[in-house]
């Protein structure tokens, strides 16, 4: 088994597809009409990785927006290139909570999208192969 893709709670489809296509640089992978107001819209990373965004339809839903993770970070993006995507992004109006920062797993920044989820941008500290090289 592996997880296809997690559910993420929006307000609109189309607000959130333009935020994932021009924030992220993600690609619309799928976008059915399912007819009623509903559709299946998944979104993902061009490298893999895909969110079904599912648009809140109950008040209860409507308040769960933005708190995916109850404040935490609660998604992790991975970069090969940090400057480039970060100097991207903060061009696109991402808003981030801190100034980059290394971390003994690399270098990491967290930034919060639409509806205020915190996420990581993370550069993945490069490790040295396990085959007793130096």
């Amino acid at each position: 088994m592996r997880l296809a893709y997690s559910a993420y709670l929006v307000r609109e489809y189309d607000e959130a597809i333009a935020w994932f296509v021009s924030a992220l640089d993600w690609k619309v992978v799928e976008d059915t009409d399912l007819g009623g107001g509903k559709r299946w819209v998944r979104v993902g990373a061009r490298d893999g990785g895909e969110l079904l965004l599912a648009r809140a339809t109950s008040p209860e839903q409507t308040a769960a927006i933005g708190k995916e993770a109850g404040g935490r970070v609660a998604f992790f993006v991975h970069t090969r290139d940090f400057d480039r995507d970060y100097a991207r992004m903060l061009a696109a109006g991402v808003t981030f909570a801190e100034t980059p920062r290394n971390e003994v797993y690399g270098r990491v920044v967290v930034f919060a999208d639409l509806y205020g989820n915190r996420w990581d941008l993370i550069e993945a500290r490069a490790v040295a192969p396990d085959n007793g090289e130096i």
